[in-house]
């Protein structure tokens, strides 16, 4: 700050800096959309690894070809990519409703999943009150048996009026479910507990295995008849004391039995409940054995004798109640104790997504539109645009229209300064086929994408490692990647290093004379080397053909001026509002130059000095009164990009011999 000299002497004062770093952005983030087996619905998930996606969206699946194109992305050196998950044409969510009393209650709380499918089938509900003294609080906790992953949402109420309401807490898209949604009904009660409750009842006598005398261990022995399966559990270990109530004997039971139930393979998923006897003078067990009910279960305990004791005629349970041991939403697992209705099974569907729904709705962020939460995205691949009838079937299916999607997709790239990777629908299959879809059959052409040919045989691992024939866009997109960390966003994705990991074989394998037909026409294409193997051996937009000299001619130069608007456009956002003369034009100056040529230091222009490589001009003539009294700072920016070098032309002369 300024400082007001008083005496004589020397003053420091600190001068701010004009240099508002500017800082690149990255320039391979993959963003796909498309069908996968389980996950949020067209809500974009952010990833680093294969092993997210199969945490997020439940793996490979042999009819999601979005699947198997995020494995080979990140097969083939990509690091980072957002997946939106499109569900079939046909799928349901599951649901359930709950209600406010173990028996002719009111639906109060109805859970619906996020996602549609059958996945939702294996979600598990908890109600408790556990440590609540309001009436309308509650104890929340949402599982996923398929993948065992738990939701807590403590302490939540029906009372909208608080910071803690239900709704509120549950479907918060940042903070809240990832698996579930809940609406109240029309009565603010809560819902009822899940599994046995009441208050706390002494027993009726104190049966005599029952003791704190830590030298006695005490088993439950399950015994299931379908399958057939024995499960030993620890109730009482040396260790551990006696509840003190009947409530607290079957709260320990049930959480006991079901965590052996859960590290059992066979039972997994399974559960167990403990409830009063139908004369309330002792408690009776409850299997829920998966889906169904129908297998019994056998309830002893060892007493130290080593006798075989009926577990009813030792804890007695005078009173309480007992709802479902979990709310299961899809199907009733229910009893006799059901606060539960209109269960509502998932259901995956049998109709891939269509071209609607991969397209989606700008207005309720779905399809690619769900890419708008977003806040970078670089490379955008639909494999589901082109996907074949069935597996290995070199014919399109008919639910899809590749050019209704991709004319979709070019415009939303257009508006978000990425790239577009277009695949090869099924029936191109050869030269003649690849040469009509590039001239005719494909209506996209725009500088922000890039076709390529032909499609690409790996082995699938959920068939045996036989070979497939998948679109290149998962391929192509990690190339992208893996050229742009080690050589930068100027080099061309393509020559001999860009070689495609995992590919085993190509749909059509080109000559040098065919491949000369298809690369004057803007179609990439990969080939098979000797010593190399298999490379992407095309660096061309979608307007490259020859006959267009089109500036925008080569991806890498395309590439290079995306990279270059979107840095700038968001280093320059501090000069919004600032006093629009030539200081704020020689501060723009002097950040933009710094910038071009860190770059420039990287090799990304050609030019043998910084003025032949670039410039930046911000000044009186770029920025006139009329600019100036609108409101408008102009900025010009001019670059010499690096091309390609496609042909290389050797040139050999014979010299005479000598002349003595």
């Amino acid at each position: 700050m300024p400082v007001n000299p008083t005496y004589p002497g020397v003053y420091i004062e600190e001068v701010k800096s004009q240099v508002h770093t500017i800082t690149g952005v990255a320039t391979s983030i993959a963003a796909f959309v498309g069908y996968t087996t389980r996950g949020l619905d067209n809500r974009a998930a952010h990833l680093f690894s294969f092993a997210d996606f199969e945490r997020s969206f439940g793996g490979l699946d042999i009819e999601s070809e979005l699947s198997y194109a995020v494995q080979q992305f990140f097969a083939n050196g990509g690091t980072e990519a957002y997946v939106v998950r499109v569900p079939k044409h046909d799928a349901q969510p599951a649901s359930i409703a709950l209600k406010d009393l173990v028996s002719g209650g009111t639906d109060v709380l109805t859970v619906t999943a996020l996602s549609k499918g059958a996945w939702a089938n294996n979600l598990i509900i908890d109600v408790n009150y556990n440590g609540i003294t309001d009436g309308q609080t509650f104890n929340l906790t949402v599982t996923d048996l398929g993948t065992g992953t738990v939701e807590s949402f403590p302490a939540v109420t029906m009372d909208n009026s608080k910071s803690n309401f239900v709704e509120a807490v549950v479907n918060d898209v940042d903070t809240g479910s990832k698996m579930v949604k809940v609406a109240i009904g029309s009565t603010p009660n809560r819902p009822a507990e899940t599994g046995t409750s009441g208050s706390a009842l002494p027993f009726s006598g104190t049966p005599p295995h029952l003791t704190t005398d830590s030298s006695k261990i005490y088993q439950i022995n399950l015994h299931v008849d379908t399958p057939s399966q024995d499960v030993t559990v620890v109730f009482l270990d040396k260790n551990e004391t006696a509840p003190a109530s009947a409530l607290g004997v079957c709260h320990l039971l049930e959480q006991k039995i079901n965590l052996a139930l859960g590290q059992n393979t066979v039972l997994a998923g399974s559960s167990v409940q403990c409830v009063p006897t139908d004369d309330g003078t002792g408690i009776r067990l409850i299997a829920f054995i998966k889906n169904s009910m129908d297998a019994e279960v056998t309830f002893t305990t060892i007493p130290p004798s080593g006798d075989y004791v009926d577990a009813n005629t030792l804890l007695q349970l005078v009173g309480g109640a007992a709802n479902v041991s979990h709310y299961w939403p899809g199907s009733s697992r229910g009893a006799d104790f059901l606060a539960e209705s209109a269960p509502t099974n998932g259901v995956d569907g049998t109709q891939l997504p269509q071209t609607s729904d991969l397209i989606g709705n700008p207005l309720t962020f779905t399809g690619i539109y769900a890419l708008d939460k977003v806040d970078l995205f670089n490379i955008l691949c639909i494999p589901d645009a082109t996907r074949a009838k069935s597996v290995n079937i070199n014919k399109l299916d008919p639910t899809v229209d590749p050019n209704s999607i991709f004319a979709a997709a070019m415009d939303y790239c257009t508006l978000k300064r990425a790239f577009l990777l277009i695949d090869p629908p099924p029936d191109v299959v050869d030269v003649s086929t690849a040469t009509d879809w590039k001239s005719s059959g494909l209506t996209v052409h725009e500088p922000n994408g890039a076709a390529y040919f032909p499609r690409l045989r790996l082995p699938d691992p959920l068939n045996n490692y036989q070979l497939r024939t998948f679109a290149p866009c998962g391929v192509a997109a990690g190339l992208y990647s893996r050229i742009d960390s080690s050589r930068g966003v100027w080099k061309a994705p393509a020559g001999t290093e860009a070689t495609l990991s995992g590919v085993q074989g190509l749909v059509y394998k080109l000559s040098d004379a065919e491949n000369g037909a298809l690369n004057p026409l803007g179609l990439n294409c990969f080939r098979s080397f000797p010593i190399y193997g298999m490379v992407g051996w095309g660096a061309r937009t979608l307007v490259g053909s020859d006959a267009e000299g089109s500036e925008w001619k080569y991806v890498p130069v395309r590439r290079m001026a995306l990279f270059l608007e979107e840095s700038l456009y968001r280093g320059t956002k501090w000069v919004v509002f600032e006093p629009n003369d030539e200081p704020l034009w020689a501060q723009i100056r002097l950040n933009l130059t710094a910038f071009m040529m860190s770059l420039y230091r990287q090799g990304a222009f050609q030019g043998t000095k910084p003025s032949d490589a670039f410039f930046v001009k911000c000044d009186g003539e770029t920025t006139t009164q009329d600019d100036i009294n609108r409101g408008m700072v102009n900025i010009l920016v001019g670059f010499a990009p690096l091309k390609p070098a496609e042909f290389v032309v050797i040139k050999l002369s014979q010299i005479a011999g000598q002349v003595v």
